[in-house]
C-alpha cells in the first residue's frame, strides 16, 4: 500500500459497492468511497478484542494531512487503552454546561454537596449558587457541552463578567429585584463555583478532565479590611437607638453583633434553645465551620433577657413565625442612616476581632471568640463550655464597643508587650 495523497483521492471512482483505499503511511488511515461518490476519512483501531472504525469526516472540510493528523490522534488514544468511538459517543451524548449545572444543583438541593469543611451546603449558600449560575455560567457558556468546555471558554466568560456584560436588574424573590453588577470579584467567585461543579462531576465521572477552571487569569480583589472607628461606632450606636422603636429586632441584632462578632446570618437564625445561659456561650449546631461554640459576655446576655420571648423558637422570629427574619435590609438602613453607607454587619465582626487585638488578646483566642475552625478533637467534642479566661476576654472587648457606641469615652488601649493577663493558657 502506498501513501494516501490528494492525488489519489481524487482520483477515485464511486463503484457499486462502497470500499475502502488505505494509507501505507499510517496504517489504521484510510478513505472510503460511497456508489454515491461521497468520500470519507476513517481510522480504524483495535480496543481490546474490539475493532472500531471511527469516521474522521468528509473530504473537502478534511483535507488529507489534517485528516491524517486526527487519525494519529485516534491511534494514540486507543494505543492507550482508551475507546475513541465510545468517547466520541459520549461527547454527542454530554450534557450542556447548564444540564450539567442543574444536575448539580438538584444535588446541592438534596444535600449531597460538601464544602471544603467537609459540611453539607448551606440552603443560604445553594441560592446564592442558583444566582451565580442563572446570571452568569448559563447565559455566557450554557450552551456548551460539557465535554468540551475549554479553558478559553472559562477564560472568556471570566473577561466578560470582569466588564460587566451579564450585569443588569433581574426578577427575584417575589415583588423584588435582583442587581446584578458583575466585576472582578464576582468573576472570581464564578469561576471557583464552576470549577467546584467540575470537581464534583469528575468525580461521578460526568465529565472527563482536566478541571477546564485551572489556571485561568483572574483579576486580584481587593481584601475587605473595613473596621469602624470610635467617631463610627458612636454614629452607628445613635442610630440603633432611633431604630428601637420601628425596627427593633434589626437594632437588637447589630447590637448583638456588635458585642459578639457573629455573622449577620449566625444572629438572626439564632434559636433560644442554643442560648446557655449558665455556661455563657451560644451553642451553634450549623455555621460555616460546622458546628461552634461561640463565649458572650453579661451585657450580650443582659441583651437577650431584654428581648420579648413568644411560642416562637427563634430570637428573631420572621413575620410568619415558623422561620427567622432576615433583617438584612433593615440592618443596611441603620447602617446608611448612620453615614456608614460603606459598611455593613460583617464589618462589625470585624470591628470586634480588630479590638480584641488592640487589647492584646492574641490571634488564637481571637479565632475562638469568633469561632473559627476548631484545632483539636478535644474542643469540638469534649469541652462543654468556654474557658474562664475566654469568657473574661470576651466580656472585656464587648464592654469597650458597648462605651464607644453610647459615646461614652472607653478606657485607654495599652499597647500590648507581652502575655495578657486575661489570656487563656490554652485554646479552646
Amino acid at each position: 500500500m502506498t501513501k494516501l495523497t490528494k492525488r489519489i483521492v481524487d482520483a477515485a471512482e464511486p463503484a457499486a459497492k462502497d470500499y475502502f483505499i488505505w494509507c501505507g503511511a499510517c496504517p489504521g488511515f484510510g478513505l472510503r468511497v460511497f456508489p454515491s461518490g461521497r468520500k470519507t476519512f476513517v481510522a480504524q483501531v483495535r480496543v481490546g478484542r474490539a475493532t472500531r472504525r471511527v469516521k474522521i469526516g468528509p473530504y473537502g472540510p478534511f483535507t488529507v494531512e489534517l485528516a491524517r493528523e486526527k487519525a494519529w490522534e485516534i491511534i494514540r488514544t486507543a494505543a492507550s487503552g482508551r475507546d475513541p468511538q465510545r468517547e466520541r459517543q459520549d461527547r454527542r451524548e454530554a450534557m450542556t454546561v447548564a444540564e450539567l449545572c442543574e444536575a448539580y444543583l438538584v444535588a446541592a438541593r438534596a444535600g449531597l454537596v460538601v464544602t471544603r469543611f467537609r459540611r453539607t451546603k448551606q440552603p443560604s449558600t445553594v441560592q446564592w449558587d442558583e444566582g451565580r449560575i442563572c446570571r452568569h455560567i448559563i447565559p455566557l457558556i450554557g450552551s456548551i457541552s460539557s465535554h468540551e468546555l475549554s479553558r478559553a471558554d472559562v477564560q472568556r466568560m471570566t473577561d466578560e463578567i470582569s466588564s460587566g456584560k451579564t450585569a443588569g436588574a433581574f426578577k427575584g424573590r417575589p415583588r423584588g429585584v435582583a442587581k446584578v453588577r458583575g466585576g472582578a470579584g464576582t468573576a472570581s467567585r464564578v469561576v471557583g463555583l464552576l470549577g467546584g461543579i467540575y470537581t464534583w462531576a469528575e468525580r461521578r465521572e460526568l465529565v472527563p478532565g482536566p478541571n477546564p477552571c485551572r489556571g485561568i487569569e483572574k483579576a486580584a480583589t481587593r481584601t475587605r479590611d473595613r473596621v469602624l472607628s470610635p467617631a463610627e461606632l458612636a454614629a452607628l450606636g445613635t442610630q440603633i437607638h432611633l431604630a428601637e422603636t420601628d425596627a427593633s429586632s434589626a437594632a437588637a441584632a447589630v447590637r448583638l453583633i456588635a458585642m459578639t462578632g457573629l455573622r449577620r446570618q449566625e444572629a438572626c437564625a439564632l434559636r433560644w434553645a442554643k442560648v446557655d445561659e449558665m455556661g455563657r456561650c451560644l451553642r451553634l449546631a450549623s455555621t460555616k465551620t460546622g458546628r461552634s461554640m461561640r463565649p458572650i459576655g453579661h451585657l450580650a446576655l443582659s441583651l437577650l433577657k431584654e428581648l420579648p420571648r413568644d411560642e416562637s423558637a427563634w430570637v428573631f422570629p420572621g413575620a410568619s413565625g415558623t422561620g427567622p427574619a432576615d433583617l438584612k435590609r433593615q440592618i443596611a438602613a441603620i447602617f446608611d442612616a448612620a453615614g456608614l453607607t460603606d459598611a455593613r454587619s460583617h464589618d462589625l465582626r470585624r470591628t470586634f476581632a480588630s479590638t480584641a487585638a488592640d487589647l492584646g488578646y492574641s490571634d488564637a483566642t481571637i479565632a475562638d471568640m469568633l469561632g473559627h475552625s476548631q484545632r483539636t478533637v478535644t474542643a469540638r467534642h469534649y469541652i462543654r463550655r468556654p474557658d474562664g479566661a475566654l469568657s473574661a476576654a470576651v466580656d472585656r472587648v464587648s464592654k469597650h464597643l458597648h462605651e464607644l457606641m453610647i459615646g461614652q469615652p472607653a478606657g485607654e488601649v495599652v499597647p500590648f508587650d507581652g502575655p495578657h493577663k486575661h489570656e487563656p493558657s490554652v485554646a479552646v
